[in-house]
């Protein structure tokens, strides 16, 4: 074990160093007892010239307490060590790299943690999820329905179920099994293997099949992520049959999820059909259970939008006390948000929904070069300009990209900035 790993058996909140305390305590008793009985020993018997010799009786006696303190502690360090890997190859064999006390942190740590509701979809929700994980597993993971294009659209047209792209995202980044079963989920077939399969995600096809064992889309997600050791709950916005529009600026409209995106005109409006889904009830629950509600990061008009124009879950998150944060995106998306900047982002959901009591806090990335985004992204730094917002709204300004991508959030950053929000206003 690692230095890390052995202090972590010392973290607050895992119930360990009370029993390790009463083993200490156990072991200094046993200690004593051995000891008076060699004392005793020592009196009655005389022992040959090689047992001294053995036992360093030609040493101090404070030296040879010492020595045998520290070979005790090294004995029971590897003792420990070896129970550890033992335990955890007996319940856990497939994890051959864990160690006890991780389990313990994950289950007793995490499960402690925040309870939050993240409302989204897409890359964003899924960067977001990964980094919030290692924080708390009371996480619901609230998706957008409305991606009709790509395997998606596919298995949505031919099987008449839900789309299953953006609940595959969040299934991998949530889980917890071995890299290689996410790396298996998230595979996608080419040509070569077949044109009926061509373009198809095996995550994709894996929750179709179960949606269909199972009865339904939400039973399916459900059963997958028990496979998978989801941390947390992931769960559609909407069970119904929904398609949004994008009404441009020039008057023309597109409709489709996956054809908005794709000319340079700016979008005036989103609408959705049928005008007022149903929310899912499970997805309005965990809004107003949760302590924070995290709107974004994401496809404004295509992953963010679509969960906010369902009169439901705009309803329950007003009416939840929680903490509402929305994070705006890092770099503008072409087709959608072209030259925007935070404000922009903020306001096209106050105009689509109205932002009162919606949004309490905006998280947005102030951390800029000049050297700009590479010209395949077609894109530009989302700029803060923190001023423009309403005096009611508190602009918490972090460094929030990802270095390597900077086109996307780096989601330890983002996931550490929330948490300091959680605690610095003793939400949780």
């Amino acid at each position: 074990m690692t230095s890390k790993k052995i202090f972590k058996w010392l973290y607050f909140g895992l119930q360990i160093k009370r029993w390790l305390f009463l083993i200490l305590i156990g072991v200094i008793f046993m200690g004593l007892g051995i000891a008076y009985l060699l004392k005793e020993a020592y009196l009655v018997f005389v022992f040959p010239e090689w047992i001294g010799t053995i036992t360093l009786q030609w040493l101090p006696r404070w030296i040879r307490g010492l020595l045998f303190i520290l070979l005790s502690a090294s004995i029971t360090l590897i003792g420990a060590w070896k129970l550890n890997q033992s335990i955890i190859s007996t319940l856990i064999p497939n994890k051959k790299h864990t160690e006890v006390i991780d389990s313990i942190y994950e289950s007793r740590f995490l499960r402690d943690g925040p309870s939050i509701a993240v409302i989204g979809g897409g890359t964003g929700m899924s960067m977001l999820l990964r980094g919030l994980k290692k924080h708390t597993s009371n996480l619901t993971a609230i998706i957008t329905v409305a991606d009709d294009g790509g395997s998606s659209g596919r298995l949505r047209k031919d099987l008449k179920i839900l789309p299953p792209g953006d609940i595959r995202a969040c299934i991998s980044a949530l889980a917890s099994a071995e890299p290689l079963i996410t790396e298996l989920f998230e595979y996608r077939f080419n040509e070569t293997e077949g044109k009926e399969l061509s373009g198809h995600s095996l995550g994709n096809l894996l929750i179709a099949g179960m949606a269909e064992i199972t009865g339904s889309m939400e039973n399916g997600i459900e059963a997958i992520s028990k496979v998978l050791n989801v941390k947390g709950k992931i769960l559609p916005s909407t069970l119904d049959d929904v398609q949004i529009s994008a009404h441009l600026n020039n008057g023309k409209s597109i409709i489709g999820e996956s054809n908005i995106g794709k000319k340079k005109d700016s979008i005036k409006q989103l609408t959705i059909d049928p005008i007022q889904p149903t929310a899912f009830k499970e997805a309005t629950i965990a809004i107003e259970a949760a302590d924070v509600i995290i709107i974004g990061p994401g496809s404004l008009f295509t992953s963010i939008l679509p969960n906010l124009l369902i009169p439901g879950i705009v309803q329950s998150i007003k009416k939840s006390n929680a903490t509402k944060i929305f994070v705006t995106n890092v770099a503008t998306q072409f087709g959608e948000t072209n030259q925007f900047n935070a404000y922009d982002h903020f306001k096209v959901i106050h105009d689509h929904v109205d932002a009162n009591e919606l949004i309490d806090i905006v998280l947005s990335n102030d951390f800029l070069v000049t050297e700009p985004l590479l010209d395949k992204y077609n894109a530009n730094p989302v700029i803060s300009n923190a001023d423009e917002f309403p005096k009611n709204i508190e602009v918490i300004l972090e460094n929030l990209v990802d270095q390597q991508n900077r086109y996307h959030h780096n989601s330890n950053l983002l996931a550490k900035a929330i948490l300091k929000i959680i605690y610095k206003k003793n939400i949780f």
